[in-house]
């Protein structure tokens, strides 16, 4: 199972953090591989909330529901796939660090991405994910250290 796990301080509280993350609409805003994102249904989010959106990875599409199955705020929310081609789950982990927050972001994708691509693209997959998770937590904390009402 491919694991992508990369973090990034942010000059946020903890909560602030957490509840920007919380917003499924926001996925999209700081994630260069989600093309669209929302929240299904209507109400605050909590556990069992559900997101809808399209990723490109790697010149591939698909689209994705997710479900949120942890919910700890501000330390922790973590939400996996429920349709779609891709099973996967990401944990978002937010620790004071700095004056700010710690975020960590893992991502855990099934074996060959589903179909999408073979096993052996894994380590490929890997390392070009790596690289882009790293930059959307950059393009995270600066949108949230320039913007702190986003």
């Amino acid at each position: 199972m491919p694991v992508v796990e990369e973090s990034v301080v942010i000059a946020r509280p903890p909560q602030e953090v957490f509840d920007f993350l919380a917003k499924f609409e926001n996925t999209a805003v700081f994630d260069a591989s989600v093309t669209s994102s929302e929240q299904v249904g209507d109400g605050p989010v909590g556990m069992g909330s559900r997101g809808r959106g399209t990723s490109k990875v790697m010149g591939r599409t698909f689209d994705w529901t997710t479900e949120i199955i942890e919910f700890d705020r501000p330390r922790r929310l973590v939400s996996r796939s429920v349709e779609g081609k891709l099973d996967f789950t990401v944990s978002l982990t937010m620790e004071p660090s700095d004056g700010g927050t710690r975020l960590t972001q893992r991502i855990e994708a099934a074996s060959g991405l589903g179909g999408i691509f073979g096993k052996l693209a894994d380590p490929l997959v890997e390392r070009a994910q790596g690289r882009t998770v790293r930059a959307n937590l950059e393009n995270l904390a600066e949108l949230l250290e320039e913007h702190p009402d986003a």
